[in-house]
This record gives C-alpha cells, structure tokens and sequence, in this order.
C-alpha cells in the first residue's frame, strides 16, 4: 500500500544540511534552534492539500515540528488500531471509522469539522472530455474507449463512496433514476480499483494514464484538474433525513467490513497513543479557527462551525477544543 509521509521541516533542514549557509540561517531562526515538540499526523488523502497549507502556520504558532502521513482513511485509522503507532492526530474523510474503529479502546472523543461531496475529475485531454457534463457522465463513464478509477474501497472511503455513487444513480428517488442496472454495472465494472488512495488518481490522470476518476468535489480547487459536480441523489452530500434514507440504501461489503451510505462527514481526534496529546489538541482547534477554516475552504472543503462533538462523549473533549464546539447527539440524520 503506497503512503506519502510528509515533514516540511524535515526537508528544510536536510537543505541546511548541505552546508548553504544562508538557508541554515534562515531555518536556524525558524525552528528556534533545536525547535519544539513533533506532531504526527495520520490522514486521509483528500486531506493531504488542506492539512499542508495548515503545516507552516502552526509550526510557526506552536514552533513545533508536523510530520504528515497520507493514506487511506482505512488504512491510517488501523495504523493506531491495529499497528499500535502513536499520532497525535488521526484526521479521516468518514468520522464513522473514528467513531467504530478507534473510540473506546484507541481514543476517547473526535469531533466532525468538515464536509464534501463526490464528484469526478477529469482534464482537458480526456476521452470524450469536450462532452462530459453532470446530464451524461454515466454515458460516458461506462464506454470501453474510456479509463476511469476509483480508489480501493478496502483502504479508502473515497473507494467506498465510489461504489456507492454507482449504485445510488440506478436507485429510484423521488420517482426518478438516473439509469437503469445494467448502467450500474457497466459503470462498476469499468472502473479499476487501484492499491493507492484518491490523491495518487490524480497523479495518473495528469500523466494521461486515467481519463476519470473518481475523487471529492474538493480536488477541483487543491489540484489541476477539472471537476463536474454531482447530482444530488448520489453525491453523498445533503445532510437531510430524505436524502440520508436514500443514501442508506447502498451498500459496499470491502476489507471484511461492510459500508452503509450516507452524507459525507470528516472527523479527527486525538488517538489515546498519543506523545503529545496537547499539540494534538492545538491542531484541531487550528483547524476550527479562522485561519484553519480558510485554509479548509480555499481547498473546497465546507468547514463545520463550530465543530461537532458528540454529546455522549464530551466530557473527554480538552476544553479547549469545547470552547470552540457543540455537543450533538446526531448531525443531521448521521448519529453521532
């Protein structure tokens, strides 16, 4: 399974490390020297542009070290449950995997701090690009002539999500589908499902080895691709009880475990392997910030504000990271 790590630190005094003097100065004065604490951080993909452009800000704020780890949602979440590595922050693209996986025995709280919603990226010279549209994406989508790709449904929610997007779109709702079965499968069977997570989709469809693929509406603003928008009934993204039924009805059995549609809701927490639980903490309440919120937006990204805890748990949120949400027994018709 591939796995990006990381540390603009780490590259920065590597640099210094070959001796220009200036460049050390430069870090010398940035770091404070021997600089602060380290933050491990364990994420999903989708979160890779938003958590880097948080990076510098914080280390600044906090003059600590970060040290990000992508990968799929499903595949970091195990790296604390099942790995026994420490973080001090798991940030995942579905808070169910916190809420499932990690709490009790790996974490005590997480919180939901942002939403997305599915979507397909494409670029300029894709197979039948100067046609596809949000009205015939599955047309094209389900021909011989054209790559498309998900990512691995066992490792990653995108995977998941994915399927079921196809799936939801040959499910009647309100008295309308947008194709019939035989569609979905085509559109199921086209799709290739790489070992790698949603960002490296990216990379292939940059190189021209993909046409589509599919990825979160958010990557239209953190990469270089064009992205078409949904329609409703199957982008997994209105959080209202109509919708949420409707999303329920697909299902993705991946990795042993089985998958259950609904509106798309990140999480982060501070695991309990955590080093530095309190730097753990200033990272999520970066992220409710002002600051943390534009990062989130300018990436595509809706921040939750404030965040959302849950309220049978909050009495192990740090208060600091209370001061800055609400405690909910659900978010809209996800419970909590």
């Amino acid at each position: 399974m591939s796995e990006q790590r990381y540390s603009r630190r780490t590259f920065l005094a590597g640099a210094a490390a070959t001796g220009t003097a200036a460049l050390a100065g430069c870090i010398s004065s940035f770091t404070g020297g021997s600089g602060g604490d380290t933050a491990t951080i364990f994420h999903a993909g989708s979160l890779a542009a938003p958590f880097g452009d948080a990076e510098g800000p914080f280390e600044e704020q906090q003059d600590a070290d970060v040290v990000r780890e992508a990968k799929g949602s499903v595949g970091s979440t195990r790296k604390i449950t099942e790995q026994g590595k420490s973080a001090e922050v798991l940030g995942v693209s579905d808070f169910r995997l916190i809420r499932d996986m990690v709490l009790p025995d790996h974490g005590s709280w997480y919180s939901i701090f942002a939403t997305n919603s599915m979507a397909i990226a494409y670029t300029d010279e894709s197979t039948g690009a100067d046609e596809f549209s949000t009205g015939n994406w599955w047309e094209v989508l389900s021909r011989d002539d054209v790559a498309v790709a998900h990512s691995d449904p066992a490792v990653d929610p995108n995977g998941y999500r994915s399927r079921m997007a196809m799936k939801l779109g040959a499910i009647e709702f309100e008295g309308e589908r947008l194709y019939d079965e035989e569609t979905r499968d085509a559109l199921i069977e086209q799709a290739e499902i790489p070992s790698g997570t949603e960002t490296e989709l990216i990379a292939q469809l940059e190189s021209g080895e993909l046409d589509y693929a599919w990825q979160y509406k958010s990557a239209g603003k953190s990469h270089d691709v064009n992205v078409i928008d949904l329609q409703p009934a199957v982008n997994l993204a209105v959080a209202d009880q109509k919708h949420a039924k409707h999303y329920a009805k697909a299902t993705v059995n991946a990795g042993g475990n089985t998958y259950t549609g609904a509106p798309i809701a990140y999480g982060i927490t501070v695991p309990g392997v955590a080093e530095n639980p309190d730097l753990g903490a200033q990272w999520v309440e970066f992220m409710a910030s002002d600051d943390g919120k534009a990062i989130l937006e300018d990436n595509g990204f809706s921040p939750v504000s404030p965040l959302v805890v849950p309220e049978s748990g909050k009495s192990n949120v740090p208060e600091s990271v209370m001061a800055m949400a609400e405690a909910k027994s659900s978010l809209g018709p996800l419970e909590l």
